[in-house]
């Protein structure tokens, strides 16, 4: 079987960045897809709110539905009977200007950082998840890395610690949480000044990054 080459995620550090402000609402995610559509074909739900004006008039009304347990305005474009976005027309989306936030501000990349794997049924997400390879500048970026991947074990171990409201319900918002809370898991060691990452925190350590995500 013929084994594709790895993919360059970019420096991690920068990234990491970069990421931060999507999630912020401050920017989109910059993702060197290379005509991969594979999020687009991978039987996902796409989340609309209420203020995406330019989205909701762009996609036909027949195929947004109210999405469950969130208020009224709130909605999800389906997929076809091929898991296909019905946006997107051969290899492009046909609103790509207009897109939803949710695609706006999805980045594949953010599954390789925190070590996660996509659900079943997105092979064509994990095979390019499993190609990307992040570049470090320094040790400390090698440490947020190794903290957000200790921060999704620990997620995803106590699941029983998180609020309802925050507690992951699928393998992206397990990878996104890790992301936004790895912080907790970095500690620096009074004598030698070093950061270290931990497997596991307190309570209150925890509780203090989790309030900082709602």
């Amino acid at each position: 079987m013929r084994v594709k080459k790895s993919l360059e995620a970019g420096e991690f550090s920068s990234w990491s960045g970069e990421l931060k402000a999507a999630i912020r609402g401050k920017n989109d995610s910059n993702v060197p897809c290379d005509g991969c559509v594979a999020c687009c074909t991978s039987s996902q739900f796409i989340h609309v709110g209420p203020d995406e004006i330019d989205a909701l008039s762009h996609i036909p009304k027949k195929l947004l539905f109210p999405a469950p347990r969130q208020p009224r305005g709130h909605f999800l474009l389906g997929y076809d009977q091929r898991g296909r976005c019905p946006m997107l027309i051969g290899k492009k989306c046909s609103i790509y200007e207009y897109r939803p936030r949710t695609c706006r501000t999805f980045d594949c990349r953010i599954f390789t950082a925190a070590g996660v794997v996509p659900e079943k049924g997105q092979a064509l997400i994990a095979r390019q998840v499993g190609r990307w390879c992040f570049s470090f500048n320094s040790k400390v970026g090698r440490k947020h890395h190794e903290a957000v991947r200790a921060a999704a074990t620990f997620l995803r171990e106590h699941s029983d610690k998180l609020l309802p409201e925050i507690a992951p319900k699928n393998a992206t918002q397990l990878a996104v949480l890790a992301f936004r809370v790895h912080k907790a898991f970095l500690k620096k060691e009074k004598k030698t000044g070093q950061w270290v990452v931990v497997d596991s925190v307190s309570d209150a350590d925890l509780s203090s990054e989790l309030r900082q995500v709602r």
